[in-house]
Formats: C-alpha cells, structure tokens, sequence
C-alpha cells in the first residue's frame, strides 16, 4: 500500500509490488525516470476544439470527497477538479501556482501574509468567494474532528491553541481585512506556505451542499460511477478544456487494458494488465516524493521503550522485506539535493538481535523465557499477511509473539487513530517536496501524528529548523530530527513509491509525470488526432481474449 499523496500528502492503498498489474508500481524490472519536464502546458497553446468527455478507471476503493476529510491520494485526484485554494499545483512540476490568490506579499519579518483574491473568485452557484470564505473555511477544518490536515496551519499564530481548545477564534492570525483581502500572521517565517496553501483541505469551501469552488461540479456519484461537469461560474472556465470528466471503478486488471485499448478510457489511475496495452508508450512509471514503512504506536509496554523496538529492528530480514521493491528505503525522506546522508536502517544480525532484546528484558525487568506480545494491524490481503509471516519469522527466537489483527483496505488509514496495536503498515507520499512534509508525521501534537509519538529531541530540531536562515542550516535541523527518529527504533523504512499510469500523452494533453503524482483535472484536455498510419494501412480494433 501507498499512502498518497497526497497528500499527500496524502495516504495511498496497499497493493502488492510484485507484477506488472499492480498499480502504482512498475511494470517491467527496467524504472523508468522522468528526467525532464514537458514545456507547461499553456505555452503549447492548444486550440480546445472536438473537446469531448474523458474517461478515467480508478480503484474500487470509496472516495470521500469532503476537502476537510478526504486522506487518500485517489480522492485528492478528483479533490483537484472540485475544489480550489489561494494556490493550486503547476501540472508539470507540481510547484504552487497562484489561483484564487491574484497576488500576495509578505512582510520583512515573513510573519505576515497578505493574500489579495480575484475579483471574479466564485463558487458554482454564482455566490461570491471572499477572504471570510476562507477564513470560515479554515476555521471549520480547524473545528472538525479527526482532520488530518489541519495540522497544516500550525505555523499560524494560534492555531495549535485552537485546535486544542485553548483559545477562541477571535484570537486566530487569520483575519480578513475587506472582501478581497485576507491576512495572515505566522508563528515563525515559513518559506513553504505557498506549497501548503495548495492542499485540497485549505480551498475556499462553501457553507452550502453541492456548492464547488474548483473548475468542475459534482453531478453523478455512485459505487461504480462518478460525473464531473464544467462548472460555468469558475472564474477561468473559458480556460477548462473538457465539458466533463466520467470516473469509473474497476480492478480488474484484463478489463481495464481492454477498455484502455478499445478507446473507452482515456486513462487508467488502477490495475491493468500492462502486457495486453497495445501503445507501450503510453505506459508511465515514475519515482516519486514517498516512502512506505512500518512503525510503532508507543503507548503499550514494552513497545514504547526504545531498547525493545531496536531490538526487533536489528532482527528484521531487510532483504526479504524489500526484495519486490525497485526503489528500496533506508530512511523516511526520499533523498533531496544537498539533504545530508543519514544513517539508515538496514542490515540484519540475528545474534546482536538476541543480546539487545536480553538487555531490554533485563532493564525492563521481564522474565528471558516470558513471551512478549506484540500486536500488528495490517490490511487484509494476502501481501501484507505474507509481510506478518515473515516479521513473526524473524521476532519468535526473540520470545516475541506476533499477532495480526487485520481490516479491510478502505478503512485501514481512519482505524490507525482509534486502534490499539504496537506496529503499523504505512505509505505516504509528501504534500510538498520538503522533509518536513514527513517528519510532521511524528510532530509532538500534530494532526498528522496517528502513531501519537513524542520526542523533545525531533520537536526541537524541527523548531529550529523553521527558523534557520539558510536552506543548508534548515536541511541540517530536519535531518537531525530524521536521524533521532530512525535510532528511537520508531519506523522500519520498506521502500521509496512509485507512480504507475497508463495514459497517452500524444493524444490527451495537460498531463504530466510529478514527484507529488498530482495531476490537477483542469488543465487536461484532448489534443488533435492526427493519423500516423502509413497509407493503405486499416485500424483493426482491438479485441480482448
């Protein structure tokens, strides 16, 4: 499973690494890197004519599709066409892009924001979108339970406060100051705000049902079927090339390819059988801004002692783990330019294994023959009951007793919370391509923080990291909180993500391969066919077996 992005970022499903069906994984042994970026797609200055209705096939898997809510990368896709914020993501490389904000500026300390908004922001029922819209907006998320990401304007003056019950709205950094003006004052500078502001969670969100602010509007919702269509009142809808979006559900990987190469889905976000796709060319796999790992809940003896948990780790067989992964990890971040190397976590030794649990036991004042059990909560399915058989394996000669407690995929990520077990499968792929995007993940009282981790040492590196004045010294405070989070014994790293699409880019443009694998709907549209047979050459559609 991948956490996505989101959001991504953004929790992903689990699906197993193995072949060519699965989604988001590779589809051959060979990874195929995006290397460079396609020109923006403004600048190809498309003519949007025979612009027509695009189909995409998409896991089975329920999407929520409430902004302050929606978890999975699968929803943020859809998310990006029904929704949108004071940013929005640039469909190449993700960076954020200006979209109801018209212009911004910031004071000379970086603690205040000044957003100005369109004039001709509105949702699609006409009604206007002021600075108030997303003041009350934010605020709502701040209010609503079990939101996963408003642990995203902690950076605002009073907001963990106010998540908390500490103080009264009044007393927020996030005022309007006229209808066109929104102002916000930070705790400390954050250079990144722009890229959070990008979020689906932080769009400008009607009080009313049904009621979007993005370039399209929810018409059809049903368990196999969802209809998007072009919402009139978007303040650039001359700009949205498509009249609607039909999303369909479906993992049946024979199917799917079927359907890609009969022409009746424009592009598959699920399983497919890569080796029945006639157009190999239309086959994207791309590394991107995630990792998939495992880690504790510390809340339950022994398992919230480090010296229980790195005994375990040592005892991991890593090359079994993450033999089925092109890209494997050692550490949580995905290595960035001039982000320092840490000390992963790899390599297994059975024996040093035995005498740090001995220690443990020993301080901790527990029997050596007692056995110690430690309770997995995994997905159900087959692959991540293959990865219980093999930790139990690894963890029995350590008179530790593993035991799986499983749910099905769809729930998995809102049970976490509320789930009393010591170890968890998770994958997540960064909202913005920053370290912070992960070590918020175990942030003393942040939203994010399911595992509800604590550790002075990470909380003060990340504190003094937001306020660094170079990028160097910033990178140095984030690794130093990854390095204390990885030798805590806190996470075992699996493997770096990968996004899987079948797409073909010569016929539908606006799509791009990114490090965050968000592909924002409005900016797709169908390019003109051109006929590239030789003369005297017939198309024979394509049949299934």
């Amino acid at each position: 499973m991948f956490l996505i992005k989101k959001n991504r970022n953004r929790c992903v499903s689990w699906v197993s690494p193995e072949n060519l069906n699965m989604k988001k994984l590779l589809l051959s042994a060979a990874v195929f890197f995006s290397a460079a970026l396609v020109p923006f797609f403004a600048e190809e200055n498309p003519e949007f004519k025979n612009q027509h209705e695009l189909t995409i096939i998409v896991s089975e898997q329920p999407l929520n599709l409430n902004p302050h809510t929606a978890c999975y990368v699968s929803e943020a896709q859809v998310l990006t066409g029904l929704y949108e914020g004071l940013f929005s993501y640039n469909p190449v490389s993700a960076a954020p892009l200006p979209a109801i904000c018209e212009s911004y500026r910031v004071s000379r300390n970086k603690k205040k924001w000044t957003f100005t908004l369109h004039e001709d922001a509105a949702f699609s029922d006409g009604s206007k979108i002021t600075a108030e819209t997303f003041r009350q907006s934010w605020i709502k998320l701040l209010k609503t339970p079990d939101a996963s990401f408003s642990s995203f304007l902690d950076c605002i003056e009073g907001v963990s406060d106010f998540r908390n019950g500490k103080i009264k709205e009044s007393e927020l950094g996030i005022n309007a100051r006229d209808e066109k003006t929104l102002v916000i004052t930070l705790k400390e500078p954050t250079a990144h705000l722009p890229a959070l502001l990008c979020h689906f969670s932080l769009s400008a969100v009607s009080e009313k049902d049904n009621v979007y602010s993005g370039p399209f509007v929810l018409e059809k919702y049903s368990d196999k079927e969802i209809l998007l269509k072009k919402n009139m009142n978007y303040r650039e809808a001359s700009l949205v090339a498509l009249p609607s979006i039909k999303i369909l559900k479906s993992e049946d990987a024979a199917a799917n390819a079927h359907a890609y190469n009969n022409g009746e889905a424009d592009w598959i976000d699920s399983v497919a059988d890569a080796s029945k796709i006639i157009n190999k060319d239309s086959i994207h796999a791309n590394t991107i801004f995630g990792t998939t790992y495992l880690f504790f809940k510390p809340i339950n003896e022994p398992w919230n002692r480090a010296d229980f948990r790195n005994a375990l780790i040592e005892a991991v067989p890593y090359d079994k783990l993450r033999e089925k992964y092109p890209v494997k990890a050692t550490t949580l971040v995905y290595p960035l330019s001039n982000y320092p190397k840490l000390n992963g976590i790899e390599g297994t030794d059975a024996e040093d294994a035995k005498e740090l649990m001995e220690d443990a036991r020993k301080n901790a004042g527990i029997p050596k023959n007692k056995k110690i059990p430690l309770v997995f909560a995994i997905s159900d399915n087959e692959y991540c009951k293959a990865w219980a058989e093999l930790l139990k394996e690894a963890w029995e000669p350590l008179g530790v007793q593993l035991i799986t407690q499983t749910t099905p995929d769809y729930r998995y990520n809102y049970s976490i919370k509320s789930w009393n077990a010591d170890l968890f499968m998770y994958a997540w792929v960064g909202d913005y391509a920053d370290p912070l995007a992960f070590l918020e993940l175990f942030k003393t009282g942040s939203s994010f923080n399911v595992a509800g981790y604590s550790n002075e040492k990470v909380d003060a590196c990340i504190s003094e990291a937001s306020v660094a004045d170079t990028i160097q010294k910033r990178y140095e405070n984030l690794a130093l909180a990854e390095q204390t989070l990885l030798d805590d014994g806190e996470i075992i790293p699996v493997s770096h993500s990968i996004s899987y699409h079948i797409l073909n880019a010569d016929r539908v443009g606006g799509w791009s391969t990114n490090a965050l694998d968000i592909h924002p709907l409005r900016y797709l549209y169908f390019k003109e066919e051109k006929n590239e047979l030789p003369e005297g050459m017939i198309f024979i559609k394509y049949q299934q077996d």
